[in-house]
């Protein structure tokens, strides 16, 4: 299925059916009096959080929505019937705005129902307006128009679990052994275009891989802020760094991966720095291609940078398997810690 993660809608409430003018005409009642029912109320639009649904590609096909209108009402005080409400299906995740103003109006976090947008109430029939001075009125009430927006539809994966990593440091391979999830895996950059998601069942907890990152991600460069929003709902932050670049020239030591890394996050949004966090030196199945010595050097620079905020540093294999145990057994303490239940 295609990955959609922002769409633009029109969505509209349904409109209340007007009240309507009558007068009771029987055989042998000569003075029956006014009986116009009422007119209907609207449907409303309303937005349910849907669990199993990934991304918004439906809504990339049709954009424009609206609730059934509400039926006019008859004689002898018959109200008209309600237009059917609309329900629109969203993921978790998703944020909804009003694309002409900006303003924020709706965060769809949980599996549930949000009554958005309220149809137009029904107007009153001449009947409702008979009173002892105004014995036939001939007139009724108009239906109450319903709402209308131009509305932004915007998807932020929910995980527990977010892969941080340049391109190629292993995120889709160690997504693809843990969980179920089968994303494209090759060797050359850029090979994830778009986010994916799965459960890691052995210890309960969702993880996404993101799109690897490069200089200037945040400004817009490579993938960039397409993709860096995705980051900003996860609870626990993993990285991955690539050992196998410190024998590749011009390539970055450990610690300059990961402050370069850190840079990129803390330009488009300082929050998520303070996320909790765990590294992950990833391919050590392949280090013999490397100074073993050089690596270890390496490890021991990049415990000095993170010692005072705790995070703890693993080297992992998931080809292997070497340590993936001890990283996953990490990451749910992390998670449970971050948000107990």
């Amino acid at each position: 299925m295609k990955f959609v993660d922002e769409v633009v809608v029109r969505c509209s409430s349904g409109d209340g059916a007007p009240g309507v003018v009558h007068f009771r005409r029987e055989k042998f009642v000569p003075r029956g009096g006014p009986d116009g029912g009422n007119g209907g109320k609207g449907g409303s639009v309303i937005v349910v959080g849907d669990s199993q649904r990934r991304t918004l590609v439906e809504y990339s096909f049709k954009r424009n929505f609206r609730a059934e209108n509400g039926k006019s009402g008859a004689g002898s005080h018959k109200t008209g019937a309600d237009g059917k409400d609309l329900y629109i299906y969203l993921p978790l995740g998703t944020e909804i705005y009003d694309d002409e103003t900006g303003e924020f109006l709706l965060d769809v976090s949980e599996a549930k129902e949000y009554h958005f947008m309220q149809g137009g109430r029904g107007g009153m029939g001449n009947a409702f307006f008979k009173s002892p001075t105004r014995q036939t009125p001939d007139f009724a009430q108009p239906g109450e128009k319903g709402e209308s927006r131009s509305l932004r539809l915007s998807l932020k994966l929910i995980a527990d679990v977010g892969l941080v990593g340049f391109p190629n440091a292993g995120k889709s391979t160690l997504l693809s052994v843990v969980t179920r999830a089968k994303p494209k895996i090759a060797n050359y950059e850029f090979t994830t275009l778009v986010p994916n998601l799965g459960a890691v069942t052995d210890y309960d907890f969702l993880i996404a891989d993101i799109p690897g990152l490069i200089e200037g991600a945040h400004e817009g460069k490579g993938l960039g802020i397409q993709f860096l929003k995705h980051i900003e709902r996860v609870k626990v932050l993993l990285f991955l760094l690539d050992p196998t670049r410190l024998s590749e020239e011009g390539n970055q030591t450990l610690v300059q991966q990961y402050e370069k890394l850190m840079h990129e996050l803390q330009q488009f949004n300082p929050l998520l720095t303070t996320k909790p966090k765990a590294i992950a030196i990833s391919k050590c199945d392949l280090e013999e291609n490397v100074d073993d010595n050089e690596v270890g050097e390496a490890i021991a620079s990049l415990s000095s940078t993170v010692r005072g905020d705790g995070t703890e540093i693993f080297r992992m294999s998931s080809v292997s398997h070497e340590g993936l145990k001890e990283v996953m057994f990490h990451l749910s303490k992390l998670v449970t810690t971050a948000c107990p239940e």
